[in-house]
C-alpha cells in the first residue's frame, strides 16, 4: 500500500499538531496515524482508501498541509516522502 512517512520538526508539540493532523487527514478521507517523538518532533503515516488519482491528489494536498501545521504551530522542516508497506490503515489515530 502506497503511504506517505512524514516526520516534522518546529514548535509541533503542545501545540494541537496531533490533533490538526488527524482532523485534516480525516477530512481528506486518509488513513493513518500521528505521534509525538522523543526528540520534539511529530511523526506519522498516512494512507489513502485507494491507489487512485483521487487518493493520490488527497496525499500531495495533506503534504502541503503538513508544512504549515496548525496556527500555533511553528513547522520548521518536512521530511516527507512515499514508501510501500503491506499493513492496510483503518482511520486516523494519535498514538502514544
Amino acid at each position: 500500500m502506497i503511504t506517505l512517512h512524514f516526520h516534522v520538526t518546529g514548535r509541533v508539540q503542545g501545540v494541537w499538531f496531533r490533533g490538526w493532523t488527524q482532523m485534516t487527514a480525516r477530512a481528506l478521507g486518509l488513513n493513518g496515524w500521528v505521534r509525538n517523538m522523543p526528540d520534539g518532533s511529530v511523526a506519522g503515516q498516512a494512507q489513502a482508501a485507494d491507489d487512485s488519482a483521487e487518493g493520490r491528489a488527497a496525499l500531495e494536498r495533506f503534504r502541503q498541509e503538513l508544512k504549515s501545521g496548525p496556527p500555533s504551530a511553528r513547522v520548521d522542516l518536512l521530511d516527507a516522502g512515499y514508501i510501500d508497506i503491506p499493513e492496510r490503515f483503518h482511520g486516523f489515530t494519535v498514538r502514544y
